[in-house]
């Protein structure tokens, strides 16, 4: 299962990004390889419509699972369209590699 987690930077030791359409940095983990990479939210500064082009950007990196701290409404939509699981964390105290370990218990 490839999961992304929102991040503040593009490092395990960067924050927990609670915003989805907004996060600065997306980290790709896959499960099967326990592989870890960062993408550049290139929608982070738009004008509108952060969130629903994040959430295509979720579709074509063909994640299964997204874990923020909030979800816009037509991000939501597009996101459960796609059966893309949504876990909702509110802790931005936390770290990438918190999370991670998390994951991987």
């Amino acid at each position: 299962m490839k999961i992304v987690i929102t991040s503040t930077g593009n490092s395990k030791e960067s924050n927990f990004d609670l915003r989805f359409g907004r996060a600065g940095w997306f980290c790709l983990f896959d499960e099967a390889t326990k592989a870890v990479s960062f993408v550049k939210n290139e929608f982070a500064d738009a004008q509108g419509g952060a969130g629903t082009k994040a959430a295509e950007k979720m579709i074509e990196l063909g994640v299964q699972r997204v874990v923020s701290g909030d979800f816009g409404p037509k991000a939501k939509e597009l996101l459960d369209r796609f059966k893309i699981q949504m876990v909702i964390i509110q802790d931005d105290n936390t770290t990438i590699a918190d999370i991670l370990e998390r994951i991987n218990k």
